[in-house]
C-alpha cells in the first residue's frame, strides 16, 4: 500500500545536525503541535541513527529524509538502514531519495553524472536487496519532467523542494491521482518587507547558481534576471512565503489547492543553525490544526 502522508509537516535542519537533547524535545513538542511529518536533510553523518532519534521522541508522526543523497549512501546499505529502523518503529519512515548537485558531488570526490540513469540504477539496486526498500515508502526529489516521471513509476510520488505552488500543480498534473506530492515552503514569520526578504536572500544564496532549482524556475516563467544578484523580489517572494500567520497559511493552502497532499514548512529565522520554536508554535494553529 503507497505511503499515505498528509496534514503539514516541518522540514528543518536544526533536528538532524543540532544538539541531541534539543532534537529529542522538539520532535516531541511537535508532535504535540500537531504537525504529522519532520523532514530532515542528509549532507553526512549517521541517516538512519538521527532518523531512529527522531522516531525514538514521537509515537505517531512521520520522520521523512528530505533528501538522502543517493552518491552517499550504497543502496543495499540504505536498504538495510531502512529496515532497522522499520523493524524498531513501524512503518513512519519515509525515504526521500535525490540526486543532490554537480557542485556539490564534485566538490566531494563524486563526480556528477547523467543523473536520470543513476537515480534509475539505484532504484533498481534497491529493488535488489536481500531486504528491498519497498516503492511505495520512497519518494523522489523530481523537478523535472523525466524524473517526475521517474516518481510516478518507481516510487511513491515526489517531495519537490524550494518550489511554488505552480511547480505543484505540474508535480500533480504529472503524477496524477494516486501519487503522494509532499511539497517543501520556506516560510518567514515577519511582516517587515525588507527583513523577511533579506531572510529569504540569506537562505536562497546557495540555491541561487544551482541548475537544478534555476531550470525548474524557468519552466515556470522566472528568468536570468530573477536568479541574479541575490534574487530578484519576485523570486524571492514566490520562494519564501513571509508575513503573519494568516498569510503563511494561506501558501500552505495554495500548494493543497494545486494538488499536494502534504506540504512541509522550513521556518527561516536570522540563525539557520538555531531551532525555531516559537515559530513552530505560532505557526501550529493556523497550519497544523493544533490548538
Amino acid at each position: 500500500m503507497p505511503f499515505a502522508l498528509t496534514g503539514t509537516g516541518v522540514w528543518s535542519a536544526p533536528l538532524r545536525y543540532g544538539d541531541a537533547g534539543e532534537r529529542i524535545e522538539a520532535a516531541a513538542e511537535l508532535e504535540a503541535l500537531g504537525y504529522s511529518a519532520l523532514w530532515v536533510p542528509d549532507v553526512g553523518g549517521d541517516l538512519f541513527g538521527d532518523v531512529s532519534l527522531l522516531l525514538d521522541a514521537t509515537t505517531e508522526t512521520v520522520v521523512a529524509t528530505g533528501i538522502l543523497n543517493l552518491w552517499v549512501h550504497e543502496p543495499a546499505d540504505a536498504a538495510a538502514g531502512y529496515h532497522r529502523v522499520v523493524g524498531a518503529h513501524g512503518r513512519r519512515l519515509l525515504v526521500g531519495i535525490g540526486v543532490s548537485h554537480a557542485p556539490f558531488v564534485n566538490a566531494t570526490g563524486g563526480t556528477y553524472e547523467r543523473p536520470l540513469t543513476r537515480m534509475r540504477e539505484y532504484l533498481d539496486a534497491l529493488d535488489a536487496a536481500p531486504e528491498p526498500l519497498p516503492a511505495d515508502d520512497r519518494v523522489l526529489a523530481a523537478l523535472g519532467p523525466k524524473m517526475l516521471e521517474l516518481a510516478r513509476t518507481r516510487a511513491a510520488g515526489t517531495h519537490p523542494y524550494l518550489v511554488t505552488p505552480e511547480h505543484t500543480a505540474a508535480a500533480r498534473a504529472a503524477l496524477g491521482d494516486g501519487p503522494l506530492v509532499a511539497s517543501e515552503q520556506a516560510v518567514v514569520l515577519e511582516t517587515d518587507p525588507a527583513r523577511a526578504r533579506e531572510i529569504g536572500r540569506q537562505h536562497l544564496a546557495i540555491y541561487l547558481g544551482l541548475p537544478n532549482y534555476a531550470n525548474n524556475w524557468k519552466r515556470i516563467g522566472f528568468t536570468d534576471d530573477d536568479t541574479a544578484e541575490g534574487g530578484s523580489d519576485r523570486l524571492v517572494d514566490a520562494l519564501v512565503a513571509w508575513g503573519d500567520e494568516a498569510t503563511i497559511a494561506a501558501r500552505v493552502q495554495e500548494h493543497r489547492e494545486a494538488g499536494a497532499d502534504h506540504v512541509c514548512l522550513q521556518v527561516l529565522t536570522d540563525d539557520p543553525f538555531a531551532f525555531p520554536r516559537q515559530q513552530w508554535r505560532r505557526l501550529a494553529p493556523a497550519v497544523a490544526g493544533a490548538a
